[in-house]
């Protein structure tokens, strides 16, 4: 069980489950290009909010093979539910909404739920060089993402596509991560479970 912000705003109530901070390990099992990868890793995932139609989202990880931790990732970005933007909505950049707005409600909300659940659209930054654009679902406590779009530096190693599913269960976060990097397709990559600090 958990309690729901008083002050979240209507966008955010079918990411709410999410808020917190998140701690676990997982395991990677990964082949690409002729080389197999396994071990575990540490992970940590905080979910905030701001009074925006958004969560803020960062995460790191670490590799647990060694004598010490290897930092593996730091990521960080903004999970929403995904609806059109109008006039009373700030952007591109700095610019001002061109009108004012009531407080969207719980009513405006549920016009966004499809058959599938809600929309959701999910950008993320890697520390690495790498940004994700994922566009999927959240359906009551389970997630399932895809990328639309990745962009990466010139220095950054090949990766081009991935998919995401997250889920509550029994109180905790499980998550999987399937890539395509290296010139290999979409395949299984990290899976973690992870517990409310």
């Amino acid at each position: 069980m958990f309690d729901l912000p008083t002050d979240l705003p209507a966008d955010l109530v079918p990411l709410s489950w999410l808020l917190g901070v998140w701690e676990g390990t997982g395991v990677i099992d990964y082949t690409a290009d002729e080389q197999h990868l396994q071990g575990e890793f540490s992970h940590r995932v905080s979910f905030s909010h701001d009074g925006g139609p958004f969560l803020n989202y960062a995460a790191t990880a670490s590799f647990l093979g060694g004598d010490a931790p290897v930092p593996l990732l730091a990521e960080s970005g903004f999970w929403r539910l995904g609806r059109p933007h109008g006039e009373t909505d700030p952007g591109p950049a700095l610019l001002p909404p061109t009108a004012e707005a009531a407080p969207r409600s719980a009513a405006d909300v549920e016009h966004l739920r499809t058959e599938q659940g809600f929309p959701l659209e999910v950008s993320l930054a890697h520390s690495d060089g790498t940004l994700e654009l994922y566009l999927g679902r959240i359906d009551g406590p389970r997630i399932d993402i895809a990328t639309d779009a990745v962009v990466r530096t010139a220095g950054a190693k090949p990766y081009a596509a991935a998919s995401r599913m997250y889920g509550l269960v029994d109180g905790h976060l499980l998550w999987a991560w399937d890539i395509a990097a290296f010139g290999s397709p979409l395949a299984s990559h990290a899976s973690a479970r992870l517990a409310k600090v």
